[in-house]
């Protein structure tokens, strides 16, 4: 039987206090969490390929965006997000997957916070919405 996570288990973290110092806040409220790790390609196809596309094999440039959305809560942490939005400060995220040694990773880095959104309709709850780039090397390892 094949066993899942759930997605409540993956965790969106902003570093706080010194930059540098490893100490992470969750950001509290997320309801929805997307990572994705990209890999540009080089394609080097020529007349000599004889019709089949041929691609460099190097690594070539990679990132990791992040997005995520959820319900404010009374935190610090979301002040610090709006402030650096505003500012175009990058800073350092933390996120966590769910699952084992084997499944489980965290992925740590700096992020340039590329979309900050607020919402609030008449008879709801207030919502916000992020969109993170990465902005050097994230450290991807797996949980302990």
């Amino acid at each position: 039987m094949a066993q899942g996570y759930a997605g409540r288990l993956v965790l969106l973290a902003i570093e706080t206090g010194t930059e540098g110092a490893g100490t992470y806040v969750s950001v509290g409220g997320l309801r929805d969490t997307t990572i994705t790790v990209s890999n540009a390609t080089v394609d080097t196809t020529s007349k000599e390929s004889a019709g089949i596309r041929q691609l460099l094999d190097a690594k070539t440039l990679n990132s990791v965006s992040i997005s995520g959305s959820g319900v404010f809560l009374n935190g610090a942490e979301l002040k610090t997000i709006r402030d650096a939005a505003l500012a175009g400060d990058h800073k350092n995220f933390r996120v966590t997957t769910a699952g084992t040694s084997t499944a489980g990773v965290t992925y740590t880095g700096q992020f340039a916070i590329t979309s900050f959104e607020e919402t609030g309709a008449h008879d709801g709850e207030q919502q916000y919405s992020i969109s993170l780039e990465s902005s050097g090397t994230v450290t991807i390892a797996a949980l302990p």
